[in-house]
């Protein structure tokens, strides 16, 4: 293993235990975010009220030294009040940027689904080119821009479901749950304590591991992680599968197999390894497939789930030696 990359290690168990003292019972979200992160790529969290999605965005934010913004969405929000405006300036007679929130590093989009399609469709080319043209002038995002979008999956009443294409550009689905009883007991304790996780955060007890632009460099030092040419079958075998299987309206597309690929090396890096493994891929697989699939109405009314779809193929797909 290269210097540059145990340097990385070292920074992501950095981070891991920087985070844990914000997050608690929430291990598998927190390493899903910062795949998310060190993968360039966007995510989208579904949870309840109060699990944390907005706190672990502004905590791994804090930990890893970038900037971070926030957009509530809601049925009025327009296009522009994302990606800025330009207005008139009368004192210098000429137009001005005014530039939106999207200019960040980590935006929190929080509760995507409130907003219509035309609003939610705004995000688009900053997803996919970091890119945001403002009347016809086009103008670059920061390199590390990561959208963290959120929904409640158990309200339906006043939301739009995000079309197909949108979803795609999110690598992962990220589900958090309510706590377990004993992590539950803790942070329970700690409010009672006058040490309630917000509060740790913003007095400073969360310390960064890392300053402002240095994630390419770790990103750099990801791509040095091995994937053998029979493993990267096995994700095209696999993705492909979603799309062939007779209860899948729509399978997963190429940008599917492009996250396997990335996340794998992630993944095998945060368990201490210079080479991607069958089971990374597993792990990672309902998170990046999840979201990318429509199931025949047929078979969604006798009651099967995307989920056991997925470990269905995961059984039926050869695994590689």
């Amino acid at each position: 293993m290269n210097e540059s990359l145990k340097t990385t290690l070292d920074v992501l168990a950095a981070a891991r235990a920087e985070v844990a003292k914000v997050i608690i019972g929430q291990d598998q979200a927190v390493e899903l975010a910062l795949i998310t992160i060190l993968a360039r790529q966007h995510a989208l969290i579904e949870g309840v009220p109060g699990v944390a999605k907005t706190l672990l965005v502004r905590t791994l934010a804090h930990v890893l030294g970038a900037d971070t913004g926030r957009i509530q969405f809601t049925p009025d929000l327009m296009p522009a009040d994302i990606t800025g405006t330009n207005i008139f300036n009368l004192q210098s007679n000429q137009f001005t940027l005014v530039r939106g929130p999207v200019f960040t590093t980590f935006l929190l989009a929080d509760e995507i689904n409130r907003a219509p399609a035309k609003t939610q469709a705004a995000l688009l080319q900053a997803m996919q080119e970091r890119l945001v043209t403002i009347d016809r002038e086009t103008h670059p995002l920061d390199p590390d821009f990561t959208v963290f979008a959120t929904q409640n999956p158990a309200e339906s009443e006043g939301t739009y479901p995000l079309p197909e294409a949108q979803k795609d550009r999110f690598m992962f689905r990220i589900q958090m749950t309510c706590p377990e009883r004993d992590h539950e007991i803790t942070l329970a304790r700690r409010l009672l304590g006058g040490d309630a996780p917000e509060a740790a955060l913003a007095r400073g007890a969360v310390q960064p591991v890392l300053t402002r632009g240095r994630l390419a460099e770790l990103r750099a030092a990801l791509d040095t992680v091995l994937v053998r040419e029979e493993l990267t079958a096995y994700i095209v075998d696999l993705v492909r599968a979603t799309r062939t299987d007779e209860s899948v309206f729509t399978g997963a597309g190429p940008r599917a197999t492009q996250a396997l690929l990335a996340g794998g090396r992630v993944r095998a890096a945060l368990d201490g390894r210079d080479y991607v493994t069958p089971d990374d891929i597993r792990r990672l697989a309902v998170p990046v497939l999840a979201h990318r699939i429509m199931l025949r109405p047929e078979f969604e009314i006798e009651g099967l789930s995307i989920a056991e779809v997925l470990n269905r193929l995961l059984e039926q797909v050869a695994v590689p030696r």
